[in-house]
């Protein structure tokens, strides 16, 4: 198996609970990427709407209660392709409890989700991102998670768009940012210097979280041609896990129906 998708075996995307609470402090707090900003800018600057809509969007509005939500993730690089699906859980409605929980192939994977309202599985995937990043080039972890806070910090556009979930054609919004372009540092490791992260997200999807994918170009930044991809999709609501004291879960009002 490749150094790259080796990374996908981990026992968990955040070594026990110390790093995630650690890990869920920078995701959430504007000041660790304020901080990193040039002196000149003002220390008190707004929370950008892609930092809004990536961490702090109760996603999970809408969700009944015992869904478990269901995302295809696919990493492809030289020479293989792996498969797995990442679950998340969601026992309590709305996600009220703040208790929704993520697995994959190896079991429940912590989260450092704190007390962001967001959907877990942007935080997983992210903090999966990193740690491939971290194995691969031998950078900090929290280098590779200051970059990504500070493009989106950056105040990318939300770029409206027409997304297939299904089969189907739904509105979505997009945020496209390029962490590493720019920065000195990359210079470390230039074959990621280019490493695109695009994330879509629909009200139509429960969830919604539509699609988060990340790509490193071929040669000559070859995006059609990409050396690496890893893309997490959604795939279905299932409402399959057993309600407290045996009341049947409702069902999502944004969720697929079954035909009649």
């Amino acid at each position: 198996m490749s150094r790259m998708l080796a990374t996908h075996t981990r026992a968990g995307v955040c070594a026990g609970a110390a790093a995630c609470v650690v890990a869920a402090a920078l995701w959430a707090a504007p000041s660790v990427v304020r901080a990193a900003a040039p002196p000149s800018e003002p220390a008190a600057a707004p929370i950008a709407p892609a930092e809004r809509l990536l961490f702090m969007t109760p996603h999970l509005q809408g969700v009944a209660a015992q869904t478990e939500l269901d995302y295809s993730l696919i990493a492809s690089g030289p020479p293989e392709k792996v498969n797995d699906t990442v679950r998340v859980l969601v026992p309590s409605a709305n996600n009220a409890s703040h208790n929704a929980s993520v697995s994959d192939h190896t079991g429940e994977v912590p989260v450092p989700a704190g007390d962001l309202p967001c959907n877990p599985v942007v935080l997983y995937f992210l903090e999966h991102d990193i740690a491939e990043m971290e194995q691969l080039t031998g950078g900090q972890r929290r280098y590779f998670q200051k970059r990504v806070r500070i493009a989106l910090a950056a105040n990318p556009p939300i770029v409206q768009v027409n997304a297939n979930v299904n089969g189907k054609q739904i509105k979505a919004r997009k945020v496209e940012i390029q962490p590493y372009l720019g920065d000195p540092n990359a210079q470390r490791f230039p074959q990621y210097v280019a490493k695109r992260y695009t994330f879509l997200f629909a009200d139509e999807v429960p969830g919604g979280v539509s699609q988060i994918h990340t790509e490193v170009p071929g040669d000559n930044d070859d995006f059609a041609h990409p050396r690496i991809a890893e893309t997490l999709s959604f795939q279905a609501a299932v409402h399959k896990l057993p309600s407290p004291q045996g009341i049947p879960a409702a069902p999502s009002p944004n969720g697929p129906r079954a035909s009649r």
